[in-house]
């Protein structure tokens, strides 16, 4: 049969059969997602969401185009609407824009069958010599064959195994494929536009495995495995994304894997979108095969960023992150400083070093969607301390303005806002000021690390003749964080509070400049001692660093 032929087949279904096609009768995978949503994205809307296929293309360069469904881009728009992320949509961060566009063409709900038969057609108009197309499919490819989302395809690769049937809500007639032989005619398809396709294993799911303690589920007995074989069998480059994003996620506390998806185990938060691009990029990278050459020469951002530490042998670090009353100007002797500057005035810094990774503006929130905790965090090594102080700019706006509120509560907390910052409009999910310390904590003891919380410090108000204190707030929710996950604290807060009701109104003046809230060089001297004393008091074991 000609070519012409074999696609009158495909779209009439059970009309006309191919030689060498058994029909049979098969019972398709369990649904494990778990997913409540039976409704297939919208076409019509995807279609003015996703880019025109080619597009993006500048001049004879290359175009990236992505295969997938909901784990790749989710939702019809999968811009974060519902707080659901897919990895392609961060793709691009990993490649070279001016050698290679990438192009997202997945569509939420999709299996491979359908969108073979229903996105596939128009795709493949876009498709160029020199081309890379990355196929990442078979989360949908359960349930029913014949009724809902109709869109199960048949277990394995075989080549002949197909069924006939009829779509109950519509009576379309439709042969189905193995999840295999739909694999093989993307594959083939490509090879004949002169494309280079690209196999990946799916997206791992936030499902523990009883039988491995401690280890993520696999799919290397069925859809990674399936698509290893084809691509062996087409010598095709294959990565396995699954593999790659489950081991890190095995390194894990079950906390942190938890928040790397949203509402559901199978889609991914922004956390986890994030994740799996880099572990695409990272597989991609890694592969020997020949075919990946020139699209390896394109990947760009492979090395996580770090904070920029001299370290000596035998001397750990003391990392100290927060806003600007931890780091600020830090060099007129009549302007704003940060108590971490007069860090080396409390530790000798002949037995420890310390880096002052505060930043001035910062809250919990902002900190860590800057990249600055990533920074800090892959920086840690075990035995390392990191001091976390943040929350003088966490009480201002959520979703507007600076737009670096969070939920004021310690309880573990989210919500999808729409926010407006500058001339930018997007969705986020915002957790709460608890939730981000939480997180901090989490990944320093992860790296072996030890954290340990400072209150904020006070500010220069005095109501009823005393320094104001937030101990029914912030204060309140450090506590409640300390005593959940038993971390280190230092109540900085009260313990400079103490000092200035010592000192008195008047006096206290001398230790702020400019504002009630930024401190003189007096002011952070005064907010450094309180560090070492809360230090000492609680005898904690970077204490034995202090002068």
């Amino acid at each position: 049969m000609n070519k012409h032929g074999f696609f009158a087949s495909l779209l009439l279904g059970c009309s006309v059969t191919v030689a060498a096609q058994q029909t049979g009768s098969f019972k398709p995978m369990e649904d494990v997602n778990h997913v409540t949503d039976l409704t297939l994205d919208s076409l019509e809307k995807a279609n003015t969401a996703r880019p025109v296929p080619g597009s993006s293309r500048q001049g004879d360069r290359p175009v990236l185009f992505l295969i997938g469904n909901s784990t790749m881009r989710t939702g019809t728009k999968g811009n974060g609407d519902n707080g659901q992320w897919g990895w392609g949509y961060f793709a691009h961060e990993f490649f070279d824009n001016g050698r290679i566009t990438v192009e997202n063409h997945a569509l939420g709900g999709t299996s491979s069958r359908t969108f073979y038969r229903k996105l596939w057609p128009e795709v493949k108009k876009g498709i160029r010599k020199g081309d890379y197309v990355i196929i990442e499919l078979g989360h949908n490819d359960n349930g029913p064959f014949d009724s809902g989302r109709a869109r199960a395809s048949i277990r394995g690769t075989s080549p002949s195994d197909s069924l006939c049937v009829t779509i109950k809500e519509t009576g379309e007639k439709e042969t189905v494929y193995s999840y295999g032989e739909y694999l093989r005619r993307f594959v083939r398809e490509c090879k004949a536009a002169g494309a280079r396709p690209v196999l990946l294993s799916l997206t791992p799911r936030n499902a523990w495995d009883p039988h491995r303690p401690g280890h993520i589920v696999r799919v290397n007995g069925t859809f990674g495995l399936w698509a290893s074989e084809i691509a062996r069998e087409e010598d095709i480059p294959f990565v396995d994304l699954n593999e790659i994003s489950a081991a890190k996620f095995d390194r894990f506390s079950t906390r942190k894997v938890d928040y790397h998806f949203y509402l559901d185990r199978i889609h991914t938060s922004g956390f986890g979108a994030r994740l799996n691009a880099r572990s695409a990029a990272e597989g991609l990278a890694a592969s020997s095969h020949p075919a990946l050459k020139e699209l390896q020469a394109c990947l760009i951002n492979l090395t996580p960023p770090t904070a920029e530490v001299k370290r000596e042998k035998g001397k750990p670090v003391v990392f100290i992150t927060g806003d600007s009353t931890v780091k600020n100007e830090d060099k007129d002797p009549d302007g704003m400083w940060g108590w971490g500057s007069q860090a080396a005035s409390i530790f000798d810094t002949d037995r420890i070093t310390v880096a002052n990774e505060a930043k001035a503006g910062r809250s919990t929130r902002t900190y860590l969607e800057e990249g600055r905790w990533e920074r800090v965090y892959n920086a840690i090594r075990p035995g390392d301390y990191v001091l976390i102080q943040f929350g003088h700019n966490d009480i201002g706006d959520i979703d507007c303005g600076k737009a670096r509120g969070v939920i004021a509560t310690a309880r573990d907390t989210s919500h999808v806002y729409r926010i407006q910052k500058g001339n930018k409009t997007y969705n986020d999910v915002i957790y709460s000021f608890g939730w981000y310390l939480k997180k901090f904590i989490d990944d320093v003891r992860e790296k072996g690390g030890t954290p340990i919380l400072l209150s904020l410090t006070p500010r220069n108000e005095w109501p009823e003749g005393k320094v104001e204190r937030r101990n029914d707030s912030y204060g309140r929710w450090y506590r409640e964080v300390a005593a959940e996950t038993a971390v280190e604290f230092v109540d900085v807060h009260n313990l400079t509070a103490d000092a200035l009701d010592r000192i008195g109104h008047e006096g206290a003046k001398a230790y702020y400049n400019h504002d009630h809230t930024h401190t003189s060089l007096q002011g952070a001297r005064l907010n450094a001692q309180s560090v070492a004393r809360g230090l000492r008091a609680i005898d904690s074991p970077l204490a034995r660093y202090l002068k």
